[in-house]
């Protein structure tokens, strides 16, 4: 069945539609989820609450884009409003800009896997974290992360600048201990 099919079906609340939706798209979601969660639970739970609101606002989606980009954003949404609700999200404080980090953002993505870079993503502070997954993973710009944070755009660069920092000491580490494994038994 086409997507264009699926969706019109979907629109029409047929329940089996609905199931292979979620069947094609969750696994997906769950990885996207879990960039924005604490926990794999949380994950779960901001992908059931960010599907019930993709069936919910079907209907709005215009086929202008991606629909696997538009129920990504429902869920990036989701999982940053699910902690404010819970209070658990707070607002970093405001940081000044710093110039961009000598190692570029690609050579640090490129020489690791996606499970390894979302390992060492959980480690950073949750702003760094938010701001890094928000621009590096998902694509949005400094002044859309700033409008859905509520922070400035010099926030925004400086948590993306902090985070790559922080993220490119924890791969010299793994790299300089990778090859001599004695210094990890010491340490």
């Amino acid at each position: 069945m086409s997507e264009l099919q699926l969706i019109q079906q979907c629109l029409t609340k047929d329940n089996k539609a609905q199931n292979e939706l979620y069947n094609r798209y969750a696994p997906k979601m769950f990885i996207v989820c879990q960039r924005y969660a604490k926990s794999s639970c949380d994950a779960e739970d901001i992908m059931q609450d960010g599907f019930i609101k993709v069936f919910r606002y079907l209907s709005d989606f215009q086929f202008n884009g991606s629909f696997e980009g538009w129920i990504r954003r429902i869920m990036i949404t989701t999982a940053l409003n699910y902690y404010k609700r819970k209070r658990i999200y707070q607002n970093e404080a405001e940081l000044t800009y710093q110039p961009e980090a000598i190692v570029s953002e690609q050579h640090v993505i490129s020489n690791i896997v996606q499970e390894e870079l979302l390992t060492l993503v959980k480690k950073l502070p949750k702003g760094y974290q938010t701001v890094f997954s928000l621009n590096s993973i998902d694509g949005y710009t400094h002044k859309e992360i700033s409008e859905i944070l509520h922070i400035s755009i010099n926030t925004s660069k400086s948590q993306l600048n902090r985070a790559r920092q922080s993220l490119q000491k924890q791969l010299f580490y793994i790299d300089q201990f990778a090859d001599n494994p004695k210094h990890l038994q010491s340490a």
